[in-house]
């Protein structure tokens, strides 16, 4: 690349960044307080990785992500799984036309940008796998024939915590096709006050007419390409590989990180820093992406369970211990 392409980038890069950090105070017109999970889904969005959001009924994990596909005008579907949902209703299926006499393809919800998979644990698993092959190949295969997916093509699932009834727990394999795990927390005395002034001056969840294309799939794939452009040193590769190491041996978890989990880590904090406005990746920037993108990777044991650890205690116990690159 030579000196005029190099300029052309940057430029390129921090307009993207300007655009898509334009993105937070767009989504708050409709969606208050959430700073971070809108974050995390830009971050998502950027590594082209997908998205568990975890919260109770009613704290806005569906108005959230419908918000953000308006302010990136992207594509946006959305599906309610529920416990009669079949595989074919998300990924399509061959429908038989009597005109031609023909089985044609009829492409289910999953042919989007971003996909809603809303209370995805109320599904069971049958059709839970049946966005797998989406999620991780980027294609759905109906009769021995690949379909591609569009790009950018994110999965933003919204689950409820799994000791509500009615729910089925995701299977390891599934779970590790998120890139991140976001908790939606509820809003704090001060912002349920805002909320509730919001509706008692007449908003409408549904009408997202206020909320303007602030980015746009180009300015996702210029961050994209800055994003591959952030320096990481071999002292932080190792710290990644070292975090990940010590879930594999806590005396506390049963399950702990796979390489793909420090895949995912590393393109989390990439991400990160290219948002703060930085070519390199520090260790602060691993940790503060290490309980997003590992939370849903590691297992407790039940003897830790029944102690009262939580995952997220535990992570934080590793990343006190791991020594930090200077």
């Amino acid at each position: 690349m030579n000196t005029e392409e190099t300029i052309r980038s940057a430029s390129s890069g921090e307009a993207a960044r300007q655009a898509l950090g334009a993105l937070r105070s767009e989504v708050a017109k409709a969606v208050v307080g959430q700073d971070s999970v809108v974050t995390g889904l830009v971050i998502a969005l950027l590594c082209r990785g997908h998205v568990l959001l975890e919260g109770v009924p009613g704290v806005a994990k569906t108005l959230m992500v419908r918000t953000l596909s308006a302010a990136l005008d992207l594509d946006f579907k959305r599906v309610q799984f529920t416990p009669d949902l079949m595989p074919g209703d998300v990924t399509g299926s061959l429908i038989y036309d009597a005109k031609t006499a023909e089985f044609e393809f009829r492409a289910g919800p999953v042919f989007t940008n971003l996909l809603l998979a809303d209370e995805i644990n109320r599904t069971p698993p049958k059709t839970q796998a049946a966005l797998l092959e989406a999620m991780e190949e980027r294609q759905v295969s109906v009769d021995g024939e690949a379909r591609g997916l569009p790009d950018p093509f994110v999965v933003c699932a919204t689950q409820n915590p799994v000791e509500y009834e009615g729910t089925y727990q995701l299977p390891e394999a599934q779970l590790d096709r998120f890139l991140l795990k976001l908790t939606v927390p509820l809003p704090p005395r001060d912002q349920e006050i805002a909320v509730l002034e919001r509706h008692a001056l007449g908003f409408d969840p549904r009408d997202l007419s206020e909320i303007k294309p602030v980015a746009t799939a180009e300015d996702l794939a210029a961050g994209r390409a800055a994003v591959a452009q952030v320096h990481v040193a071999p002292e932080v590769l190792g710290y990644v590989v070292d975090l990940c190491r010590a879930t594999r041996v806590s005396p506390s978890l049963q399950l702990g990180v796979s390489p793909r989990g420090a895949t995912a880590l590393l393109s989390a904090a990439r991400a990160w820093a290219w948002l703060s406005g930085r070519p390199y990746v520090t260790p602060d920037d691993v940790k503060a992406l290490a309980r997003p993108a590992l939370r849903h990777r590691v297992q407790l044991r039940p003897e830790a369970e029944l102690e009262g650890a939580t995952t997220d205690g535990l992570l934080d116990g590793i990343l006190a211990s791991v020594p930090v690159p200077r």
